[in-house]
């Protein structure tokens, strides 16, 4: 293994620092516990946004704190899920009196700690709301998860909802729309590659140079299938095609009842992609593949989404959610409405995304 580290037990507290030196106008960071924050927090009278995983998906989500997104990331260590007292500490200096919101990557660590967290927080009067993002059509139920997991659409909830929390949407019109995104936003990644974690040093899974995983998540965990390496179109066509033929998806979630103070269990169902249907397209890199590849991905993609009837109004196509150095990418289609191309518009200001 050759990576720019000095000791893998350092390696979370080092990047952080680092950041916090490259983006000194945008982000503070806060240690023991860890987690990133807004440089002008707290926002008066504006729902503060907070999200957080495990690292090495970067630039998710630390580096989308910042005007526009949002308000404050709690980072664990690599691959895994960060603890309630950072997310308790993270609410507690980015609340601005109108309550926060946590995005969560349906995982089961992040799920369980973001409710422990939430019901601390709601403890000291901090009024929160937890909202699910459960998108991976690949597989239902994994290693690491109940349901589907939660990927791509995870960073177009996080701009359009930090685009909308700027406007004064309140809590619950936030978790609304959020909830919106997420139940017309489809994912599905491949890794031609294993990624490797720092602390363990090899790499994370076997696959074969001439070998493929179709349907991966964004820790290596096993995806839908192990094929024969294919061509870019290829590709592109068995994740589009999975994602555009994927019918009504229906599962029970967990969230917050403010009114009644409780958990409660509410059903939803994720509408399907059809013909007339505008989306935004994501093309990430897993973070070993370059960009030039992303565009053939891309190139591909557009072609067959206009054969489908599905016009692309807006894209996004980088290393966004990545898995460290694991080579791959992921697709994901978001079908939008006006509201939601409006807010994807606005500008935003952080350290991996700005426009």
């Amino acid at each position: 293994m050759k990576k720019l580290i000095n000791n893998p037990d350092d390696f979370v507290r080092e990047s952080l620092e680092g950041m916090a030196l490259a983006h000194r106008d945008l982000i503070r960071v806060r240690f023991e516990p860890h987690f990133v924050y807004r440089a002008d927090a707290p926002v008066r009278g504006k729902v503060a946004l907070v999200s957080g995983g495990g690292s090495g998906h970067e630039p998710m989500h630390a580096g989308f704190v910042g005007p526009g997104m949002l308000d404050a990331a709690c980072p664990g260590e690599v691959f895994t899920s960060p603890t309630p007292d950072q997310m308790l500490e993270a609410a507690k200096m980015v609340n601005g009196g109108a309550g926060v919101l946590n995005i969560v990557k349906n995982y089961s660590g992040d799920v369980m700690n973001f409710e422990m967290a939430a019901e601390l927080a709601i403890a000291e009067n901090i009024p929160v709301l937890n909202l699910l993002i459960d998108d991976d059509v690949a597989v239902k139920d994994s290693l690491y998860t109940q349901g589907r997991r939660g990927v791509g659409t995870t960073v177009l909830a996080e701009k359009i909802c930090g685009a909308a929390a700027d406007r004064g949407y309140n809590l619950s019109q936030l978790a609304d729309l959020c909830r919106k995104v997420n139940l017309n936003g489809r994912s599905m990644g491949v890794a031609l590659t294993s990624c490797t974690v720092p602390a363990k040093g090899s790499p994370t899974f076997q696959l074969g140079e001439e070998e493929m995983e179709l349907g991966i998540g964004i820790h290596g965990e096993p995806g839908r299938e192990r094929m024969a390496l294919k061509s870019a179109d290829e590709i592109t066509e068995l994740l589009t095609v999975s994602i555009l033929e994927d019918r009504n998806y229906r599962r029970t979630v967990r969230e917050w009842d403010l009114d009644r103070g409780e958990w409660s269990e509410i059903q939803l169902t994720d509408p399907p992609l059809e013909k007339g249907d505008r989306a935004i397209a994501f093309v990430n890199s897993m973070g070993g593949t370059p960009l030039s590849e992303l565009y053939v991905i891309y190139r591909k993609l557009a072609a067959i989404c206009e054969a489908k009837g599905i016009a692309i109004v807006r894209n996004l196509i980088g290393p966004y959610i990545t898995s460290l150095d694991m080579q791959g990418c992921s697709i994901t289609l978001l079908k939008v409405d006006e509201e939601m191309v409006d807010l994807w518009d606005a500008p935003v200001k952080t350290a991996g995304l700005n426009w």
